[in-house]
């Protein structure tokens, strides 16, 4: 561990990961720590301070040892087995490929289909030297040359700054593409301001004699604001460069009609069905990327006789995102059919990223606060039709379709994030963690108020979401599947789905059977026919695990059963009961040495120790969720001293009927 990174720690910053999750990433911190020198008139004292707060960012993330794993996997260049001397030219070997999969889009792990050459060395120069391959024996000519063909990062992220900001601000949020750069995401940013549309609005009202003048100030303020940024990235350590022009054209657009803006195509945020803009050349973002360097792009574009003009930046920014798709599907109108780009630099993103005044986009269920994470595929249509913030976040719903639109070309696991400028280190822990600063699906009052309307708000394509009430509705080879993948177990069918069809209150399905969530109805013979609400199964296939799926089940299912008939249940979930109903306590058992208990323990109310079925040497743990009309009630008791609705006679009661329940494996 260096001494800057123990300086980090000495100073009492919050740091509550593993031991484990630290040690990953001391490498990593050590190789990365000086890819990033200095810019121009930085101090040896800046430079230095600069370094710890990158540290501090990275240590704050509090990774996990999964999170460790995941970031080592996917963004760690070093980890790869060092590759001599490779061309443009060379095969790909099968030790050269990645140890997870390319081409499963349901693996939460990539949002690449094809490899790059990655055997670049280590970047700093204590890793280099306690290297043990053959980099130190090059000579200093050769490891430049090896540095400069490898480009220090193997994945890409689109960025849209929406301004207006201070020059502070800005500051900031270069720090946080610098930062994200050392850590193998380089960003391609398109530049906004909430001011430039406002002035394209009133440039269409100007006398015609007046257009042309007013056309050419925006457009020279835009580049401008661009140069300035790009100059904050350079005197954060961040090589940038501004493309100003060639990136973007217009279709069929004449010369007599650009004296007007080219209108939006973002009017209706949720009907966004054209674009007049493509991407005319990859070569300038192709190249900075390679270099490691930020591209920095002006929502500008040429018509048919070069003449520049002013554009909407969301139209900007899905004309890129399909440009950058188009590009690694091999289509598209500027499709660059060169053989030696084969093994290049993968632009795909794998990241969305919106950085803004408004932050998240406030949820209902959250009383305003923002959304800590979106399942687009059954969310999207509801947050539109209930959305009553327009004034405190005028630009939430275009921003969401801009979202859904670049998702929509890009790879089931690419993801967005719609970020403050106030929370910068939140991208940063966003990509090493691939998920919230705090899990949606726990309970309201277990997550911290702090700074929580400056949380940013994770979004996913996701899946959609289904709920079904018969057994004729269910496909039982697929359930089987799932159930069978996720607990590595052989289902025994028959008896299970006998039970299924007697028992069944409902059951909810994600996707093509990606995740279920089971309920039953128990009876207790002695209670005069009364029925306990019981969690049979809780299923997510492995490679959905840790994308959000569980968050998006988990939420679904309380809606469906404790959260009925409050208001924030009110889900979009096809078969769902829209939050009419009353709501009922869910009760389910685990193992008593199953890992995923800790998980359950934090969204459950409760738990107790029943002993094991007969023949079985490990016990189980009931858990349960008080119905939520009555959760003020119960935690009233809880204070006053006295009893909370779970009481002895009814805990004794579900221990009794769910501790009887036969096991449906084989």
């Amino acid at each position: 561990m260096t001494l800057l990174l123990k300086e980090a720690i000495s100073t009492g910053k919050s740091f509550q990961a593993s031991a484990k999750g630290k040690n990953v990433f001391n490498d990593v911190l050590n190789r990365r720590l000086y890819s990033g020198r200095a810019g121009p008139g930085q101090s040896r004292q800046a430079e230095l301070e600069m370094q710890r707060d990158f540290i501090l960012s990275v240590l704050e993330a509090q990774p996990s040892a999964r999170d460790s794993r995941f970031y080592l996997k996917n963004f760690d260049p070093a980890a790869a087995p060092h590759r001599s001397k490779p061309s443009l030219f060379d095969p790909i070997s099968e030790s050269d490929k990645p140890a997870f999969p390319m081409n499963d889009q349901e693996t939460p792990t990539t949002a690449f289909s094809s490899t790059l050459p990655i055997g670049f060395p280590p970047l700093s120069s204590a890793s280099i030297t306690s290297s043990t391959t053959t980099t130190t024996e090059k000579s200093t000519n050769e490891l430049a040359d090896e540095l400069l063909a490898h480009p220090a990062s193997r994945h890409t992220a689109l960025v849209k700054v929406q301004g207006p900001f201070t020059d502070r601000q800005m500051e900031s949020i270069a720090e946080g593409m610098v930062y994200l750069k050392k850590l193998g995401l380089v960003s391609i940013i398109v530049m906004d301001n909430e001011n430039w549309n406002e002035e394209e609005d009133r440039i269409v009202a100007t006398p015609e004699d007046e257009r042309r003048r007013q056309v050419v100030a925006l457009r020279e303020r835009m580049k401008a604001e661009t140069l300035q940024f790009s100059n904050m990235l350079e005197a954060k350590g961040g090589a940038a460069r501004p493309l100003l022009e060639g990136v973007l054209c217009v279709k069929g657009a004449a010369f007599e009609d650009t004296l007007a803006p080219i209108a939006s195509t973002s009017e209706k945020p949720y009907d966004v069905t054209h674009t007049d803009l493509f991407v005319d050349s990859l070569s300038g973002i192709r190249n900075a990327v390679r270099r490691g360097e930020i591209p920095v792009i002006p929502p500008m574009a040429l018509d048919q006789s070069c003449f520049s003009i002013c554009v909407s930046a969301n139209d900007a920014l899905r004309a890129i995102s399909h440009g950058l798709a188009d590009a690694e599907r091999q289509a598209g109108l500027r499709y660059e059919a060169d053989a030696r780009l084969e093994h290049d630099v993968d632009l795909t993103p794998v990241r969305i990223m919106i950085i803004n005044r408004e932050g998240g986009i406030p949820s209902p269920a959250r009383e305003g606060d923002p959304h800590l994470s979106i399942n687009l595929e059954s969310e999207f249509d509801y947050i539109n039709q209930s959305f009553i913030w327009q004034e405190s976040h005028p630009t939430a719903l275009s921003n969401l379709a801009l979202i859904r639109d670049c998702l929509a070309d890009l790879p089931r696991t690419a993801s967005a994030i719609l970020v403050s400028h106030r929370s910068p280190r939140s991208l940063i822990a966003n990509l090493i963690t691939n998920k919230p600063a705090h899990s949606p699906s726990l309970h309201h009052d277990l997550i911290p108020r702090r700074n929580i309307q400056h949380q940013p708000t994770i979004i996913r394509r996701g899946l959609p979401i289904r709920v079904m009430r018969s057994m004729n509705d269910l496909d039982e080879d697929k359930l089987t599947h799932v159930l069978e993948e996720s607990f590595g177990k052989t289902l025994d069918r028959e008896p299970f789905y006998d039970r299924l069809r007697r028992d069944l209150d409902f059951c909810i399905v994600a996707g093509d059977y990606q995740a279920v969530a089971i309920v039953t109805n128990e009876r207790d013979p002695t209670s005069g026919g009364e029925t306990i609400a019981y969690l049979d199964k809780f299923a997510v296939l492995p490679s959905l695990q840790g994308d959000g799926t569980v968050d998006f089940l988990w939420g679904a299912l309380r809606d469906e059963s404790w959260g009925l008939g409050l208001v924030d249940a009110l889900n979009p979930n096809v078969g769902g009961l829209g939050g009419q109903g009353i709501a009922r306590d869910l009760v389910w058992r685990s193992r008593s040495n199953n890992p995923v208990n800790k998980w359950y323990f934090d969204r459950s109310n409760g738990f107790f120790k029943i002993p094991p079925p007969r023949g079985s040497p490990v016990g189980f743990a009931l858990f349960w969720c008080e119905a939520e009309d009555k959760a003020a009630q119960l935690f009233r008791n809880v204070k006053e001293g006295k009893e909370g609705i779970a009481t002895p006679g009814k805990m004794k009661q579900w221990a009794k009927v769910i501790g009887a329940i036969p096991s449906c494996w084989k």
